[in-house]
């Protein structure tokens, strides 16, 4: 599992680790890490082109001795400090030691043009807002030239809690980020902006528990999912229920239904307007007419997909005394007190717009505060939250629990109905008896690992998505 810290735990670490270790040792450690990644970056040290530009803080100290490192293998460094008056001077010392050379802002984007490689330690974690005047011609330069950018902990101009970025930002190639992930590094919108990360063991100890985010690898989820037991009948399963389309979007039902097929539970029920449509396309599905109430006994229900204006349905969905996925229009149509009030679990699953209409803001609002959003919606209902988008994050109500954020999902699952089915896989592995927080991570892994797959680099529809979850299953469980 990875995990991500905030940067109050993580100063802390560090200031615990630097009075068991001699001077500059920490930042002699992060050095080489970030010197190490640069160098495999640029396949040949000798005669490249490396400019750094430096700040005030540790950040910038860290840059200067990596540069310096370069420098002693032959690579023509130059540093540009952006507040000469205040460089880390043991740093700039270093540099010049090993040959390097310094040069003012004025005449900085000349040589970023014709650098191999940028090396961005303008900020550190601790800021905030995005970067000041002076910085942002150098970085423009850096975006426009053929170098490579390499961050150091983290691009400046984001937020190292957050994952916000307010204003001009370094986008980066490579992030080389030191001790542990920081949350920006993992959520939207920062970590477009991160490039690849590579992680350097400096080695910090981080409490236990104190973990502001984790993302599950295939291990993580390997171990959540549900395997049959020799004994298992289709009941011990689990049954999961859909309640979902309408005479306008049958077309939602059907694809719940393909994802509830894939998700581990035994049978699925279907109720609902689309029944036709769903038997048509998936014989072995349970159908009924009699409402949810009277379906048959579920362990857990999927309402709202393609639901229309049924909020009758969705509202006796809620009553159940069982796990229920509110998805689509059961969002719009589901009170939140009524969720509030409910002694089982729930799993809201919003995209981004769905979210801002919750929430009462817009749409950029919630793309720009991806964590905050997520964290408000989950308090607000008392509900577990998974926030659809290109870094997935799942949030519990409950305080102190980490947020769980998912990036296996690819471009190509922007496609009508994607949703729907994992609504269907996410509400079959909550029959199967997973938490509301664990049938969301697990089954928004295996959603974006079937997406993924059944792309291959090339448009994909909804159906075909649910089709390649077995694949996906089996890659994760296999190792």
């Amino acid at each position: 599992m990875r995990t991500a810290y905030s940067v109050e735990t993580v100063r802390a670490a560090e200031r615990e680790l630097m009075a068991r270790l001699p001077e500059g040792a920490l930042m002699q450690r992060a050095a080489a890490g970030l010197a190490a990644a640069c160098a495999d970056l640029l396949g040949r040290v000798y005669g490249r082109r490396v400019v750094l530009l430096v700040g005030s803080g540790d950040n910038g100290g860290d840059a200067l001795h990596a540069g310096a490192r370069l420098a002693r293998r032959g690579a023509g460094v130059t540093a540009v400090p952006l507040s000469p008056e205040r460089v880390h001077e043991g740093g700039l010392a270093a540099l010049r030691r090993a040959g390097g050379s310094v040069a003012g802002v004025a005449g900085a984007e000349d040589l970023i043009e014709r650098a191999d490689l940028v090396v961005d330690g303008i900020v550190g974690i601790g800021g905030k807002g995005g970067l000041r005047a002076e910085a942002v011609p150098l970085t423009e330069a850096a975006a426009r030239a053929r170098a490579a950018v390499v961050a150091v902990d983290l691009p400046s101009g984001v937020d190292a809690d957050t994952g916000e970025v307010h204003g001009a930002a370094v986008r980066a190639d490579l992030t080389v980020t030191f001790g542990t992930h920081k949350p920006g590094l993992l959520v939207d919108p920062a970590r477009e902006y991160a490039g690849s990360v590579r992680l350097v063991d400096i080695g910090l100890e981080l409490p236990g528990g104190s973990a502001q985010l984790e993302a599950l690898q295939h291990a993580d989820v390997a171990a959540l999912l549900p395997v049959p037991a020799p004994e298992s009948d289709k009941y011990r399963r689990g049954v999961v229920g859909i309640a979902a389309g309408s005479a306008r979007y049958p077309g939602a039902a059907v694809l719940a239904v393909a994802g509830a097929l894939r998700g581990g539970a035994g049978a699925v029920r279907y109720v609902g307007p689309a029944a036709d449509a769903v038997i048509a396309r998936f014989p072995e599905t349970l159908v009924s007419d009699q409402g949810p109430r009277r379906a048959g006994r579920v362990q857990a229900w999927v309402v709202g997909p393609g639901a229309g204006d049924d909020a009758d349905t969705v509202n006796e969905v809620l009553r159940a005394e069982v796990p229920v996925l509110v998805d689509a229009d059961g969002l719009r149509l589901a009170e939140a007190g009524a969720v509030r009030r409910r002694a089982a679990p729930t799993l809201m699953t919003p995209h981004a717009g769905e979210a801002a209409a919750l929430l009462g803001v817009s749409r950029e609002e919630v793309e720009g505060a991806r964590l905050a959003a997520v964290r408000e919606l989950a308090g607000r209902y008392g509900a577990t939250v998974l926030l659809k988008g290109s870094t997935t994050l799942v949030a519990d109500a409950a305080d102190g629990v980490p947020v769980r954020v998912n990036a296996t999902g690819t471009g190509w699952l922007a496609t009508a109905g994607s949703g729907d089915v994992l609504s269907g896989l996410a509400g079959s592995l909550l029959a199967a008896g997973l938490s509301t927080r664990d049938a969301a991570s697990a089954g928004a892994y295996l959603h974006g690992l079937a997406g993924r797959f059944a792309a291959d680099g090339a448009p994909v529809g909804a159906l075909d998505v649910a089709g390649a979850v077995p694949g996906a299953w089996r890659d994760v469980v296999s190792g």
